[in-house]
């Protein structure tokens, strides 16, 4: 089949690369501008346009494809068979989701219709679910709530952050994506259950600030969702420092401890006070501009003692 491929980030990269395994013809790649990067603010491709650059796919590279007309009228004359999306990162109009043979897919990482939009590995492991998935299902012009052709779960596994579990779903979704192809003319579109939907908002840099009021286990989730991005982070002697890795602790603070306080430093980490006397024991930390390490490392760089606080 000539698919045209919708992607941007690393986790689109597999399905992009099983669509080539199995023999399908990818006519052109659209994905987002290039964008400025690190310190220099150097303009680098997206991981997607590397890929079709190293394999001499043409690219296109849309600002905003809903008032892009020059996009349309190059689809026009691909005539594809089917759209394949894969985090993309902008909102595709109809001219377009319904033009190939076969209309437009998306490869989402979740069960809908739960978790709808554009976080949903991050909101599933904010939230404490036990289970996530794959879904393979037709676009329309509403966010995330076109009919389902085909889903798969999985468990979320104890300790895995969201970078980690969504390499797992990205590699979980191609080989669904290529099953779900080879059976495009027998498909049976499931329509969502809207009354059942929940919604994984876009995050921001600053919800990532640990609020050490908060109990514990939220921290712990909080830590595994926000690693890589946009990270979760705190502040000591007015620095700025993420929290790239951290469990809830089974000891209870005293009561005249305050949230925010080091209780207890040790080769595990830094053990500090979380709402109602939870305890969070922090494992790995990185202070700006510096390489992650371990947290009692980083406390005997800085002199940290019980008593101090995390602001």
């Amino acid at each position: 089949m000539k698919l045209v491929f919708f992607g941007s980030p690393s986790s689109a990269l597999p399905s992009l690369k099983k669509i080539l395994e199995s023999g399908h013809s990818i006519e052109l790649i659209i994905t987002q501008p290039d964008k400025p990067t690190g310190r220099g603010k150097r303009l680098l491709p997206c991981p997607v346009k590397q890929t079709a650059l190293d394999l001499n796919i043409p690219v296109s590279q849309p600002l905003k494809i809903r008032k892009d007309d020059a996009v349309l009228e190059q689809l026009e004359k691909i005539q594809p068979d089917l759209a394949v999306v894969v985090a993309y990162g902008q909102i595709i109009p109809a001219s377009i989701i319904y033009l190939p043979k076969h209309n437009s897919w998306n490869v989402h990482f979740s069960l809908l219709p739960r978790y709808r939009g554009a976080s949903p590995v991050q909101w599933a492991l904010l939230n404490g679910e036990e289970r996530t998935g794959i879904s393979i299902f037709e676009l329309n012009e509403k966010m995330d709530e076109g009919d389902v052709l085909a889903q798969e779960g999985t468990e979320i596994l104890p300790e895995e952050n969201a970078a980690e579990l969504e390499a797992r779903l990205a590699q979980l979704g191609a080989d669904l994506l290529i099953k779900t192809i080879e059976r495009i003319e027998s498909l049976k579109p499931q329509k969502q259950d809207h009354s059942l939907a929940t919604y994984a908002p876009k995050l921001k840099k600053e919800d990532g600030r640990i609020d050490w009021g908060k109990d514990s286990l939220e921290i712990q989730r909080q830590v595994r969702a926000f690693t890589p991005w946009p990270s979760a982070y705190a502040f000591i002697r007015e620095k700025r420092v993420k929290i790239p890795k951290g469990q809830k602790s089974e000891e209870r603070a005293d009561p005249s401890s305050h949230p925010g306080e080091i209780l207890n430093i040790g080769k595990q980490g830094i053990e500090i006070c979380c709402g109602e006397r939870s305890v969070f024991l922090l494992q790995r930390i990185q202070p700006e501009n510096r390489k992650e390490m371990d947290a009692f490392a980083f406390s005997l760089g800085i002199r940290i003692k019980p008593g101090d606080m995390f602001d």
